[in-house]
């Protein structure tokens, strides 16, 4: 049953690229409708549980709860700007790769903040930026529009990183079910505002139109991310951090057979250098939250929030 869940949460990330880029391309869909509705959806579905048992939950938010699920609501709201906008621009293996450095931003995060990390991490830090940089290069040789939706791509992992961070210090004190709602339905409202600042429509769509936005949103943010808390419930957190990494190559493969995306090989090397780095960084975070966890949790258990910082957003 555990392979079955995983198996369903890899198909789900790994789809989101292809079918962003997929509905980006074939209809009028703008980039920033697609981060709407995921997000507008995705509020509406965490919210009926809680509605129905505890509405008073929502009641009970305080404003230190209030202010990190805002942060939180901002830095997704940029991250999806930057990461579905870069499929526009560049190949949806190299935009993948590129956000899925969320992993390796936390790292450098904690370590401007002061924490020491094992050598383990840092080896994997330098792995995987090697491969930003071989992507990158192999971009900039064919055009400058690839080597700015790469750019965007490493700032939406950036962001996606500050997003799990600062939800992280929100769900020490929160339900799923009520921090999800509150940062879900305040980034789609953040979306709105750029959207209306920038031009771009939220509706008025043909019908593969929206059944694109119904396939993201089930696919990625429904069926992907509920598999992955389901493992979470049965599975080391450790293993589902690294069967989450399978996102990498599975993007890449869906966009290859339904896109005919096609790369250079020093494109392949880059995506296999971020994925090695990652694995390593994931290795060694892990490894040293073992030993310095154990001495106020139990062993193979962790906080909520360290629990929530393994899921990825895309």
């Amino acid at each position: 049953m555990n392979f079955f869940f995983a198996a369903l949460g890899v198909l789900g990330v790994a789809s989101s690229g292809p079918l962003i880029a997929a509905t980006l391309g074939a209809t009028s869909v703008s980039a920033l409708a697609i981060a709407f509705w995921r997000n507008a959806i995705g509020a509406a579905v965490m919210a009926s549980p809680t509605l129905v048992r505890d509405p008073s939950q929502f009641r009970r938010i305080t404003r230190r709860e209030f202010r990190w699920s805002l942060l939180a609501a901002v830095a997704l709201a940029l991250h999806f700007a930057c990461f579905i906008t870069s499929l526009q621009l560049t190949s949806v293996a190299a935009a993948t790769a590129l956000v899925c450095l969320q992993s390796a931003w936390i790292a450098v995060f904690q370590l401007i903040r002061g924490t020491r990390h094992r050598w383990q991490v840092l080896a994997g830090l330098g792995i995987a930026f090697g491969g930003v940089v071989a992507i990158t290069g192999f971009d900039m040789g064919t055009s400058p529009r690839a080597v700015t939706g790469d750019l965007l791509a490493v700032a939406g992992g950036a962001l996606a990183g500050l997003y799990t961070l600062a939800g992280g210090r929100a769900r020490q004190s929160m339900t799923t079910g009520t921090y999800t709602t509150l940062c879900y339905g305040m980034c789609a409202a953040l979306v709105a505002v750029l959207a209306l600042v920038a031009g771009q429509p939220l509706a008025g769509f043909e019908p593969a139109g929206w059944l694109g936005i119904a396939a993201i949103t089930v696919c990625a943010q429904l069926v992907g991310h509920t598999a992955f808390n389901h493992l979470l419930a049965t599975m080391s957190p450790l293993i589902v951090s690294m069967i989450i990494l399978l996102e990498i190559p599975g993007a890449a493969l869906l966009a290859a057979v339904f896109l005919q995306e096609t790369l250079p090989a020093g494109t392949y090397a880059g995506l296999g250098l971020i994925l090695a780095g990652l694995a390593v960084v994931v290795l060694g975070q892990r490894n040293g939250r073992r030993r310095t966890g154990s001495r106020t949790h139990p062993p193979g258990e962790e906080p909520p929030s360290e629990r929530l910082a393994e899921l990825g957003t895309d």
